[in-house]
């Protein structure tokens, strides 16, 4: 049974991940009617660009968090009760 792309949405990456894992399974064991695959393929799909999408949104906030910390100064580090960092 196809997800719709707003139920999709709604999973975590490591459930969509996990869907796909099972329906690309399915489809290599041969294990899926041919009435059912064009539906399955279309969920991996939207499941593929769900994970891709997850993936991006945490390459974008792991680089804005370091590029934050690395404008940081050690003063300031200093300043709001921290240590200066060692290298």
């Amino acid at each position: 049974m196809a997800k719709s792309t707003k139920a999709a949405k709604e999973l975590s990456y490591g459930e969509a991940a996990a869907r796909l894992e099972e329906i690309l399974g399915k489809i290599e064991e041969g294990q899926v009617d041919i009435d059912e695959l064009s539906g399955l393929v279309k969920e991996a799909a939207e499941l593929a660009t769900l994970c891709r999408e997850k993936i991006h949104a945490a390459e974008v906030q792991v680089r804005t968090i370091t590029e934050q910390l690395e404008r940081e100064t050690p003063a300031e580090a200093a300043a709001e009760g921290g240590e200066e960092p060692p290298f």
